[in-house]
């Protein structure tokens, strides 16, 4: 079995694969407080061998299920008639099945990673396939936890699996965004009914994050400071998860990485801290294609016919059942897309493709390597500059200097200014808030290959991207990187890296106004940090609250309401009451175009649009909505002013565990998106692994907090331990040194080799 697995890890990883095929695997874990484990190792394969052994301990059966989805055999294993989630909607097992048979080319996928990834990358991924493996030969199928015990769908992976899962990660928040329109694009002669399909707004919950760093000029000490706040999925294989690793070469790094990731990605090492936030920029391009009248299969580029490239899908059914089979078609631009409530739909005249500058992006760990090497920002911002492996989200990092970098360099589509406004079609505008739609009639729209700079052929240079460093601060909650600092903009770029001058989010408005009032205050320390990040404060309450309850006066029918609204602390602490009734309120009224009496300025990004609107039409429809809040609440058999951790809760058997944090929309900095269940409401998305990481002259110094936990087993001790923590705002310090670890080690080291 070894060799068979090593050798399927030389054919996928490329030839640096094959000469460390004879060598031997060995690590150390050694798990702290809270079950995190530190994984030593002296070469990378041994590192990937511990990450993946110690991650499968934890969240073996959420991972196995991973590995059989994005082989494109849900529908084999849970049935046709189930669902999964399928970039950030719930979508049938059909469906994702075929998206992942169709558009993961394992092929390419071999020869990218034989091309881009270096050596210590392949050496990774071939020791995390080994790690895997010996944990399912260890515990044996009647060992696994109960929730995947004797499952068919668990089972041994091969490099395959890998290469499939990377690919996945990299579209994540790229075009996955879509994916049920490729998946379910036909031929208009075969076209079915229209699909409940449209472009993500840009406010829908997708991922998202706030972060800062802040440099010598803000800092107590001096030294620079970094508190990271991502907003990544409770469930499922994008849940975050700790890790320290010790690797050749003094690579010491502590973090957090995703399902399958062999080392941190979000993290810090003794002399810089870093975190991500998913960037507003667009990782791929839609193009609008004109047909043959005769064939719709058939496109024009330059007035020539070009044939689709047709792939036939084949998806296996449970029981012996004839399987779902689908033909998929895909042009020089990428795949067919459909998205018919958008218009963008397959007729006889016209067509759609979709290119994704994150499909076949194999350098992402490369980049997290470089990262993890680093001794500065500068050495950070050349690690993301030379690969341009970062998917989809800012890099905001600080060093021991005092410098503070925000740097919005990903992989994108050399798609400049003027491309976009040379290749618009009469469509392009009605969608340019959401995609950028170029004309697929003429080769010239294609993407620019002809600059040298970009380390892979039609990406945009990392120089023609955002990048600062300052002494003061940097930050990002998701918005574009126009703004970075409350003081200082940058200039128009690329509209491919998201638009400039545009009206911010409450979230990001109540990120600078909060860092300024507490920069005003004192200078950043981790007890500002710690404030900042767990505030609660709501700008949105902040606004609208007060106003609201004075409109209140007289209205019949409302005074309930109107006293739970006016007892509220603005706040979405577990205690703070009368929280879900103005959500309840806010989640209908919060896009209404006239809302506000004073607009938009972007010469005042941080100030408009603001002021109610109190009177007329407006006034009347808001206490509607209040009205109507307050009836849906009493029919869920909730008191208008419950406790919010009464309202919004996760539960760990039978014990209720009160979430402070309140959703984005509202301007919640530490925000929590959370779904219906009995009683109340579960977070589902929101703050997961926060970090406030800064040094001194022995090395780091983190307190952190993981919301949900290090495992998705519920018999584990570390099921809901640092939730509990979480609810409490109690951080913890991070153990880091030599004696750090052994005063909060648990249990004994376990040491692996083979």
């Amino acid at each position: 079995m070894r060799l068979w697995t090593l050798g399927c890890a030389a054919l996928a990883l490329g030839a640096a694969s094959v000469v460390h095929a004879q060598s031997t695997y060995e690590a150390t874990i050694t798990r702290t407080t809270y079950g995190i484990p530190h994984i030593e190792a002296a070469t990378w394969e041994g590192v990937g061998y511990g990450v993946a052994y110690a991650y499968a301990q934890d969240n073996i059966c959420m991972l196995a299920e991973e590995f059989a989805t994005i082989a494109g055999e849900r529908s084999l294993h849970f049935g046709p008639e189930g669902t999964s989630v399928l970039g950030f909607r719930e979508v049938d097992n059909v469906t994702s099945d075929v998206f992942y048979r169709s558009q993961i080319d394992v092929e390419k996928l071999r020869e990218g990673a034989a091309e881009n990834q270096s050596a210590e990358s392949a050496q990774l991924l071939q020791g995390y396939m080994a790690g895997y493996n010996r944990y399912l030969r260890d515990t044996g199928a009647d060992g696994l936890p109960e929730a995947c015990r004797g499952k068919a769908w668990v089972r041994e992976i091969t490099s395959i699996d890998l290469l499939r899962l990377n690919e996945k990660q990299m579209l994540l928040a790229s075009s996955l965004a879509l994916a049920t329109g490729i998946a379910n694009a036909a031929p208009p002669a075969e076209a079915t009914a229209n699909l409940d399909l449209k472009f993500p707004e840009k406010d829908e919950p997708t991922f998202g994050s706030n972060g800062w760093a802040f440099g010598s000029e803000t800092t107590a000490d001096g030294r620079g400071l970094v508190i990271g706040n991502p907003h990544f999925p409770w469930e499922g294989p994008a849940r975050f998860w700790q890790m320290h690793v010790r690797g050749p070469d003094g690579y010491d790094v502590m973090g957090v990485g995703l399902a399958g990731t062999p080392i941190p990605t979000l993290g810090f090492n003794k002399d810089v801290a870093w975190t991500h936030t998913v960037t507003a920029a667009r990782h791929f391009t839609v193009y609008a294609l004109a047909l043959s009248p005769e064939d719709p299969t058939v496109y024009l580029v330059d007035g020539e016919p070009v044939k689709m490239e047709a792939r036939e899908v084949s998806v296996p059914m449970p029981d012996g059942a004839a399987p779902v089979v689908r033909t998929l078609y895909s042009t020089q631009f990428g795949p067919v897309v459909t998205v018919p409530g958008s218009g963008v739909q397959w007729s006889l005249r016209a067509a759609f493709a979709l290119g994704d500058a994150n499909a076949g992006n194999q350098r992402a760990i490369d980049a997290w390597l470089g990262i993890g090497k680093a001794a500065s920002v500068g050495e950070i911002e050349t690690a993301i500059s030379e690969t341009l492996g970062i998917p989809w989200v800012n890099t905001i990092a600080a060093d021991r200097q005092g410098n503070a970098l925000h740097a919005d360099i990903t992989a994108v589509p050399n798609v400049t200014t003027e491309l976009v406004e040379e290749c618009s079609t009469p469509f392009s505008g009605l969608v340019a808030s959401l995609v950028t739609l170029l004309d697929g009639r003429r080769s010239e729209c294609d993407w620019r290959t002809t600059d040298t700079s970009a380390p892979h052929a039609g990406l945009l240079p990392a120089n023609e991207q955002a990048s600062r460093t300052r002494k003061d601060y940097v930050t990002n909650s998701n918005d574009s990187y126009w703004i970075s600092n409350a003081s200082s903009r940058y200039k128009e770029l690329s509209p491919i890296l998201g638009a400039h001058s545009n009206q911010l989010t409450l979230r990001t408005r109540s990120n600078f106004l909060e860092t300024e009032l507490s920069l005003a205050d004192a200078k950043m320390d981790h007890d500002r940090a710690k404030a900042l990040v767990f505030g609660n404060e709501s700008l949105g309450a902040a606004m609208v609250a007060r106003p609201l309850v004075k409109m209140c006066e007289g209205a019949q029918g409302l005074e309930e309401a109107c006293a739970a609204l006016a007892g509220w602390d603005r706040k979405f602490e577990s205690d703070s009451r009368g929280a879900y009734l103005f959500i309840k309120f806010w989640n209908v009224v919060r896009d209404r175009k006239d809302l506000w009496q004073i607009p938009f300025d972007a010469e005042k990004p941080l100030a408009t649009p603001r002021r109610l609107v109190t009177e007329g039409v407006v006034a009347e429809e808001l206490l509607e909505a209040l009205a109507q809040a307050a009836t849906d609440i009493e029919t869920e058999g909730l008191a208008l002013d419950a406790a919010w951790g009464d309202v919004q809760f996760r539960a760990d058997g039978e014990e209720r565990i009160a979430i402070h944090g309140g959703p984005g929309t509202a301007g919640v900095l530490n925000m929590q998106r959370s779904r219906p269940v009995a009683g109340g409401i579960t977070p589902v998305h929101g703050s997961s692994y926060i970090q406030i990481v800064g040094f001194d002259d022995e090395g780091p110094v983190a307190d952190a907090i993981l919301s949900y936990s290090q495992s998705t087993n519920p018999a584990s001790r570390h099921y809901a331990d640092q939730t509990r923590n979480y609810a409490a705002k109690e951080w913890y310090r991070l153990p880091f040194s030599d004696a750090e670890i052994e005063a909060a080690k648990i249990g004994e080291t376990l040491t692996l080799s083979e």
